[in-house]
């Protein structure tokens, strides 16, 4: 069956922030009194889930709201240091040209999405969910299809980590990874989801 729509991963899989996020690792660590990040260890933690990675660092999950939140306003003070990945414009517009709904679910803040992805592209987007909780992505994915009306077995939702791929799989969807993001490629094929996407130009292939 033909996917009718695709939800979207914002930081790692539309948007090349990763840098961004460890320039600020360790003054996090610092405000909320978890481990620093051992750069030389970045590549293994890489492989881990959210979870692994939480209990790794000993980030308290009570926190988790907060750290959230200071983020997403460190983000909005630094756009300029975020860009979408390359052809990510092209593969949008293709979906949308070819009738396929997109959303985006992020515990970004709306207001950094649409300014990373510019007026344009941000006008195609068919949903918005933003501000999810780190573990609660799959009740988000369901409001999502149930608000546009599709089906769960009409649903691809594309992420760039774990996380991203359990929660399409708790929802009921197909799950798509992409590598250029946080996981690594071998991480993501452990998770067995029904695609995986090596570059912007493999997702519009599959709607080709």
């Amino acid at each position: 069956m033909a996917y009718r729509l695709v939800i979207f991963d914002f930081d790692g899989t539309l948007a090349d922030s990763l840098g961004w996020f460890l320039d600020i690792f360790d003054s996090m660590a610092d405000r909320y009194g978890f481990r620093r990040l051992e750069r030389s260890d970045l590549e293994r933690l890489r492989g881990l889930d959210a979870r692994q990675l939480l209990k790794l660092h000993q980030v308290p999950t009570w926190k988790l709201p907060m750290m959230a939140g200071h983020v997403r306003k460190l983000q909005s003070q630094e756009l300029h240091k975020i860009s979408l990945f390359p052809d990510i414009v092209e593969t949008v517009l293709h979906l949308s040209t070819h009738g396929v709904k997109i959303a985006i679910v992020t515990s970004n803040a709306r207001g950094n999405v649409e300014s990373v992805l510019g007026e344009a592209l941000a006008s195609r987007i068919d949903h918005y969910a933003c501000g999810s909780s780190l573990f609660g992505k799959a009740a988000k994915f369901r409001a999502v299809a149930k608000a546009l009306g599709i089906a769960p077995s009409e649903v691809l939702a594309i992420g760039d980590e774990i996380r991203d791929i359990e929660a399409a799989r708790a929802a009921g969807f197909a799950a798509g990874a992409v590598t250029w993001g946080y996981a690594t490629r071998e991480g993501l094929e452990r998770l067995e989801p029904q695609h995986i996407f090596d570059c912007p130009d493999d997702i519009v292939h599959l709607f080709a």
